[in-house]
Parts: C-alpha cells; structure tokens; sequence
C-alpha cells in the first residue's frame, strides 16, 4: 500500500506540460521543472524516456561532498563518493538500487562531471520491490541552465532544489501528474 502526505505543506506537486515548461509546486511557490523527454506516463518502463505519473514518497538524499556542503534536511543525506552507481540493468539482481563500482552490470555513474548530481532526492518509484522492466534510478536532480529534458528524472535548478530541501520530511511525497 503507498503511503502518502496528508498536508500540503509536506506534498510535492508535479504539472507536465507538453508546450511549455513543466512545473514544480512546493509550499504554495512554483518553481519552473523538466521531466522526462517523451513527458509523463502511467505504465512507465525502462528507457522509454518518460516521467512515472503517480505519489511516491522520497527516499534520501545523496550528495557532492566536494561541490556542496551536506544539505540540511530532515531525511536520511549520504554523501557520494567516486565509486557510486546505480544499477538500470533489469537482468540484474540489484536492479534499481544504489551500487559500488566495479560491478557487473549496467549501471548509471552517480559521481558526474556535470553538476546534474550534485544533489539527488531518491524518489520511491519502483522500489519496493523493484519490478523489471518498469523503471529504475527515478530522481529529482540539478537540471542544465536551459532545462533540458530528462531520461525521466525531475530536474530543477540547483539553487532551488538546494534551498527546498530543509523543508522535505520522511511525509513528504511527490504528485506528478499527467498532461
């Protein structure tokens, strides 16, 4: 059973928009979002290049200790190391979670010579259990200046997604709606 925020305060809103910027609605403030590049979808599956519609809650969140300082938040904050992936192969047992190289399978490197994942809150899509082919490594990350589309993951601005993260508690959940 999906658990779920009963307060605004604590709820993430996520409005996709095929014709313009998608939104990202927090604590009654919007703040300008992308999503992924095919947009936003119910039956989501690896690699298609959509962003999961439905409620999830946020795992945690992972850092750059050496871009950022530890952000200050309410949830459980890991620092990301060289060595930090996260495993996208749906033949895999550790398929959508967090991994250390060198390993075996497919995986997406966590430690980027972008600032994309600087900062990552961990979203609980798929994962518990996690069910192939149905979608791995869903974040909310630093999006490029122009906001460009995701693989799937919610991109904001850096700056921004910093500064909501002490606001965020283990309640807090994430709407993303479709079109």
């Amino acid at each position: 059973m999906l658990k779920t925020a009963t307060s605004n305060e604590t709820q993430i809103f996520v409005s996709p928009y095929i014709d313009r910027a998608s939104q990202l609605i927090f604590r009654g403030r919007q703040y300008k979002c992308s999503i992924g590049y095919n947009g936003a979808k119910l039956k989501k599956r690896e690699g298609d290049g959509t962003t999961p519609v439905g409620n999830f809650l946020i795992r945690k969140i992972l850092y750059r200790p050496d871009r950022i300082d530890r952000p200050i938040s309410k949830l459980p904050t890991k620092a990301l190391s060289p060595i930090d992936a996260w495993c996208d192969d749906p033949s895999h047992d550790e398929y959508n979670r967090m991994v250390k190289l060198p390993f075996s399978g497919s995986y997406e490197l966590l430690w980027r010579k972008d600032n994309l994942y600087d900062v990552i809150l961990v979203i609980g899509y798929n994962d518990n259990p996690a069910r192939v082919p149905y979608g791995s490594a869903i974040f909310m990350h630093c999006s490029t200046r122009d906001y460009k589309p995701t693989k799937g993951c919610i991109a904001l601005a850096k700056k921004t997604l910093i500064s909501i993260l002490p606001h965020i508690t283990k309640k807090s959940s994430i709407n993303i709606m479709q079109y």
